[in-house]
């Protein structure tokens, strides 16, 4: 990619300039343009891709697509939801939130909409950041990595794939135009998607083939309507939105303690995802077939009442025997086995250790952070900030994910952390601020050296979890509340520093 020198070209329209500039209009994007209004900050723009806020909310729409965390803890501690019908919710209750959270803030006059960005480079000379877009040039004092981590689907290597002649789509580009109904259809993949999906589209197909590299742990998902009486207690008493909110959180806190602490208290669990199985699934060997052989909590502990039901009728069959290549109508296994397909969905999740979205952020040293964690891995000091990359703050970075608890606790965490680090630079008069490798190496040590004790780096099974590395650069090894104390206020002592000349 070129860098952003030169004369502009008077096709493009000419160069927008703001303060503070967050890619992505997501569930972070969101959070971020909402502290920043509530600060009474005005200089800022969402650059979107999109056509509307919500993100990985506004891209999955396929059937069955609902979150795996309770309503009442998928939401901003800001903007706590009375309106949410189910204990668990589904897509478009949740996308419909986070439009209104946008609407009542006042923050989409802020976004930019249908605005690709291909290139961010910092310019240490003009102490900024210069961003080509699709949309034409923008600079900023200050970049937001607001992204995520859930965006960029992941496609599989699997010989002849182009060459499928019937619809071919991943779940998160999910083809409405495809009529599915009497189709021999082929899901590719069992997590979180696929076991959404599968449930959700067994009863319009003629037949359906689920083709599984590995079985993942399903847990009973205690899902129910809200009745009357509870949603209007929601809308009418604040304090009961509050602590209903705050017994979850607790609740699902408790969990990590097997997952990084002692993995072995999660023996009971597996006991009941084994028991689980052999209630639900009448065929001895598709039990067999569906039965994990790692630790519970390795990959991503899946929630579900309707996918290992499924397996029971008769045009719903698993294949796990691996796919050798792909034809212009038909699936042909390792076995020798050639199956006759209409429909393809991938449903085989997404990039996240590898992001596209590294290859076009250029730092101090014209080195992408593509570049940079190729070398030494995906090292993020505390989430939010890397070496040689001033004025950047990541959100949803490495080594934020959860397995417990909701992610919008994190987000929300790392946005107070920006917004102190803001206030800090406007009133020390600082123009940037670079985490310095020390600081950074010492707090990735501490990490992984949790995380060597966690059930995701002992469980024996390979995830999307780990880096090219060999390390886990998604997990938070800890409690939630933990994160929150680490990025309470900006440490400006973990920073090299410049500052803006006296006038």
């Amino acid at each position: 990619m070129a860098a952003v020198t030169g004369d502009p070209d008077p096709a493009e329209p000419p160069e927008r300039h703001a303060h503070i500039i967050v890619i992505g209009g997501g569930l972070a994007g969101v959070a971020a343009a909402v502290r920043f209004r509530l600060k009474g900050w005005d200089d800022f723009l969402i650059l979107e891709r999109g056509d509307d806020v919500g993100g990985t909310w506004r891209d999955n729409t396929y059937p069955g697509a609902a979150c795996d965390v309770p309503s009442h803890l998928y939401s901003y501690s800001f903007a706590l939801n009375p309106d949410w019908t189910r204990s668990f919710s589904e897509q478009t209750e949740i996308q419909d939130y986070i439009r209104k959270v946008a609407h009542r803030y006042d923050i989409r006059r802020r976004h930019v909409f249908g605005c690709e960005v291909t290139d961010a480079r910092w310019n240490d000379a003009a102490g900024r950041w210069e961003l080509r877009t699709s949309k034409g040039r923008f600079t900023a004092a200050i970049l937001v990595g607001a992204w995520g981590a859930l965006c960029e689907p992941a496609l599989p290597d699997i010989p002849g794939l182009d060459t499928f002649g019937g619809p071919i789509f991943h779940s998160a580009r999910w083809s409405h135009e495809a009529d599915l109904t009497g189709k021999k259809v082929a899901v590719i993949g069992t997590g979180a998607s696929a076991v959404q999906i599968v449930p959700a589209i067994a009863d319009q197909v003629a037949e359906l083939r689920v083709y599984q590299r590995t079985a993942p742990w399903i847990l009973p998902r205690l899902e129910r309507r809200y009745t009357k009486a509870e949603r209007l207690a929601f809308r009418r008493l604040p304090f009961y939105r509050r602590l209903v909110r705050s017994v979850l959180y607790w609740a699902h806190e408790a969990q990590v303690v097997g997952l990084a602490r002692r993995p072995m208290l999660l023996k009971p669990v597996e006991r009941l995802s084994r028991a689980k199985l052999r209630y639900e699934v009448r065929d001895p060997e598709v039990r067999r077939r569906l039965t994990p052989d790692y630790r519970l909590g390795c990959k991503r502990i899946l929630l579900s009442n309707s996918y290992y039901p499924a397996f029971n009728r008769e045009h719903v069959r698993l294949v796990t025997t691996r796919i050798d290549k792909v034809g212009v109508d038909a699936i042909a296994t390792a076995d020798g086995g050639l199956h006759d397909t209409d429909a393809i969905i991938l449903a085989t999740g997404f990039q996240v250790t590898d992001s596209p979205t590294y290859r076009k952020i250029f730092g101090r040293h014209g080195r992408s952070l593509c570049e940079v964690f190729d070398d030494v891995g995906r090292k993020c000091y505390k989430g939010t900030a890397v070496a040689g990359f001033p004025n950047l703050f990541i959100l949803v970075g490495p080594n934020t994910g959860l397995g417990h608890n909701s992610m919008i606790f994190m987000i929300e965490c790392q946005v107070n952390y920006l917004v102190d680090a803001v206030e800090t630079m406007r009133r020390r008069r600082i123009r940037s601020v670079e985490v310095r490798a020390d600081a950074q190496d010492r707090f990735s040590r501490t990490l992984q050296d949790k995380l060597s004790r966690s059930v995701w780096n002992t469980g024996r099974c390979s995830s999307w979890y780990m880096d090219k590395h060999g390390a886990n650069t998604t997990m938070w090894p800890g409690f939630s509340y933990e994160f929150r104390q680490v990025t309470r206020t900006f440490d400006l002592d973990a920073y090299h520093t410049s500052h803006a000349e006296t006038p």
